[in-house]
């Protein structure tokens, strides 16, 4: 039983979700005949409140577009240094929009209000580049799914207007923040000028994001994407996998944020384990006192996959494909680590 926690970016299709695909009305979406995307485009709009969606073969390149709508080479975008669109987009700001990044030191992975009015640089100053957009994630991927506080986000947005300031939101986990906090996607789409939301992390869909926004910025949204790489032909069948998703893979995320905390109680009674992250909701990071490397492979040898983030941190990520079943074993596994001379063993 190979038991996957690298990432929610593993999992396959469920059976029901084949079907649907296989089913799926198709036609050129170049042309915008598609009408499984254009109902999913539809659909996401809708509830976000907002006047236009569109499909993105990835979350790097719907986030990677949001900011050539919102900026201006030579411009500046303000982020936390975790950030995604900084870390892992492959330097797209610099290269796709001529953009540099200003980075606040937030908590884990969360900026304030405060800060971002700090970050600013004065318009008039023309010395330093003229400060253009404010992107966030939520959940924070390297914060370990921090979820922000709500009334943060609205303080963030009234900076943005006053500053005239755009404001982005890389959403790729805002349905696991949705669940975690009871929120809806309006009160986030009556917030943001943009948002990127991800089908293929918590909720299962094989590939595919989409940037939503209202008509004034999304105008161009389809040009950009095409610049990028992005037109897609028959792509309704992704599409259906994502409608599906969305229909039946949202309620169920409880499941893996459950999972989670119960991981991390587990860790927090193991005298290697130096600290846990709060778990907000599937993502459990936390630190060693031993050798990474050697834990990471003494648990390969049970079958159990995962990742070190660097900088001493270690990852697990709970999602659709871990079962209770996987869990079960998971857990009566990492009890039975320990360490000797730095070095991983499992007591027999």
């Amino acid at each position: 039983m190979k038991i996957d926690l690298r990432s929610d970016t593993v999992t396959k299709p469920t059976p029901e979700m084949l079907s649907t695909m296989l089913n799926a009305e198709v036609g050129d979406d170049v042309y915008k005949e598609d009408p499984s995307v254009n109902a999913l485009e539809t659909k996401v709009a809708k509830m976000f409140g907002k006047d236009k969606a569109l499909f993105f073969p990835s979350g790097s390149m719907a986030n990677q577009a949001a900011i050539k709508l919102h900026t201006q080479p030579g411009e500046q975008l303000i982020t936390d240094k975790y950030a995604h669109v900084y870390n892992y987009e492959g330097g797209g700001v610099s290269f796709n929009s001529g953009v540099s990044c200003k980075l606040l030191d937030g908590h884990r992975g969360m900026v304030t209000a405060t800060q971002v009015i700090g970050a600013i640089n004065p318009p008039d100053f023309y010395h330093s580049p003229l400060t253009s957009l404010v992107c966030i994630e939520n959940t924070t991927n390297k914060g370990g799914g921090a979820c922000y506080d709500f009334e943060e986000i609205k303080k963030i947005k009234q900076v943005c207007e006053e500053h005239k300031l755009g404001y982005h939101l890389d959403g790729a986990r805002l349905w696991n923040a949705l669940i975690a906090k009871k929120e809806s996607a309006k009160q986030y789409g009556d917030v943001f000028d943009t948002i990127s939301v991800c089908l293929s992390k918590g909720l299962g869909a094989p590939i595919g994001s989409i940037l939503i926004g209202d008509d004034k910025i999304m105008e161009n949204a389809i040009r950009v994407r095409k610049i990028l790489g992005g037109g897609m032909r028959q792509v309704g069948y992704l599409a259906a996998a994502g409608l599906y998703a969305i229909d039946n893979h949202m309620d169920r995320l409880a499941d893996d944020h459950k999972k989670a905390k119960e991981i991390g109680d587990v860790l927090e009674k193991l005298s290697f384990v130096k600290h846990v992250e709060p778990i907000d909701t599937n993502i459990v990071i936390f630190t060693i006192d031993g050798d990474e490397e050697d834990f990471i492979s003494t648990m390969k040898s049970k079958d159990i996959y995962f990742y070190g983030m660097g900088q001493g941190k270690l990852r697990f990520v709970t999602h659709l494909d871990y079962t209770q079943n996987m869990h079960e074993y998971f857990l009566e596994v990492l009890n039975t680590v320990t360490f000797i001379n730095n070095k991983a063993a499992h007591i027999q």
